[in-house]
């Protein structure tokens, strides 16, 4: 599992955008920023859509006021899942990332298998990256969401 103060691995993410697919180099997106990101278990699911998506967008001014120059969300969904998420959730100053084929994901070690659920999907989990190292990291236990909410996050800035 990927740590405190290494550098994020050098792949991409995948983005649905009014001018088409766009595929993030995640060293690049992000260079130079201070970013928040979390990752739920999959769009669209009751603890997703209800809470953690949700905080985010509700904080966002908050977080941003703290410095936080991106706010980005990653799920094991693809990018059109992930944008229609987004829409429905007013998530328009977050980045709503697609990692469909869990390389990102299994790359930070933070995978699971969820089997009948949806096979391989991202545990739960936000961290602070800065310029492309990770500052903060909090990943849920199993079952669990607290160490992930937006407002632990802010708290923690």
């Amino acid at each position: 599992m990927i740590e405190l103060g290494q550098k994020l691995p050098a792949t991409t993410l995948s983005q649905l955008t009014a001018d088409g697919m766009v595929k993030h180099d995640v060293t690049e997106l992000f260079a130079g920023k201070k970013i928040v990101l979390f990752a739920v278990p999959g769009a669209f699911t009751p603890t997703c859509s209800e809470a953690h998506l949700p905080g985010y967008v509700v904080l966002a001014d908050k977080l941003q006021a703290k410095g936080v120059d991106l706010i980005a969300c990653v799920a094991v969904n693809d990018a059109f899942v992930m944008k229609a998420w987004g829409e429905v959730h007013n998530a328009s100053e977050l980045l709503m990332l697609g990692d469909g084929d869990a390389s990102f994901t299994k790359a930070l070690g933070l995978s699971m298998d969820t089997e009948g659920f949806g096979g391989i999907r991202s545990q739960r989990y936000a961290m602070v990256i800065e310029d492309g190292t990770v500052t903060l990291l909090n990943v849920e236990a199993a079952g669990e969401f607290e160490a992930s909410t937006a407002e632990t996050v802010l708290a923690a800035l």
